[in-house]
């Protein structure tokens, strides 16, 4: 079905903002973290997230995360938070952890406007590049709600393979939000980055 005028003038807007300037990678300070927890609800949570396919709002209410929680990861020792900006404006972000002969990849949020665009693409090359560079890791982990088949197949199609490993989602902890559903489950994901 053809998009309707509405469509068609909203539509181009993000793709042309998208590719106007160069992509800028960074790593978060504590200034950043309002808007760090900003854009992470706003990729998976509420109804700005189904702006973008991301979205775990049919899944989970509540909070994705929280002040605390972000400033935990862009203050770890062993990680960072990798923040992509376009014209100094921050769009995209991933937390990088080390972990021994492995770095853990989670946090990623894209703008949901600026999704399916190729963005998504460009910054796990980026955190796969950053992982071997500076901790010369060969291996990169996350954990994905195993319900999420879409967003597991999207990883598949970059390389990373389902390993059946399976853990529990924090039932009862609203930090992590409050599930719709009582079979919620993460199951690990491994690339090896060679």
């Amino acid at each position: 079905m053809p998009p309707t005028s509405q469509q068609s003038a909203a539509a181009p807007e993000p793709l042309a903002r998208q590719s106007a300037a160069p992509l800028t990678f960074r790593r978060a300070v504590d200034a950043d973290i309002p808007g760090l927890v900003a854009l992470v609800e706003s990729a998976y949570r509420g109804d700005a997230s189904r702006a973008g396919w991301t979205t775990e709002a049919d899944l989970l209410e509540g909070q994705r995360t929280d002040p605390d929680g972000v400033a935990a990861v862009v203050r770890a020792e062993d990680g960072q938070l990798l923040v992509a900006e376009r014209d100094g404006e921050m769009i995209a972000c991933c937390q990088l952890e080390h972990r021994g002969d492995h770095v853990y990849f989670g946090m990623f949020a894209v703008r949901p406007e600026l999704q399916g665009g190729g963005l998504g693409k460009t910054i796990i090359a980026e955190a796969e590049r950053t992982a071997r560079t500076t901790w010369g890791a060969r291996e990169m982990r996350m954990t994905v709600i195993r319900q999420r088949e879409e967003l597991i197949a999207w990883y598949e199609r970059r390389g990373y393979r389902r390993t059946g490993e399976l853990s529990p989602f924090p039932y009862g902890d609203e930090r992590f939000g409050i599930p719709q559903r009582t079979d919620l489950e993460f199951e690990l994901l491994v690339k090896e980055l060679g």
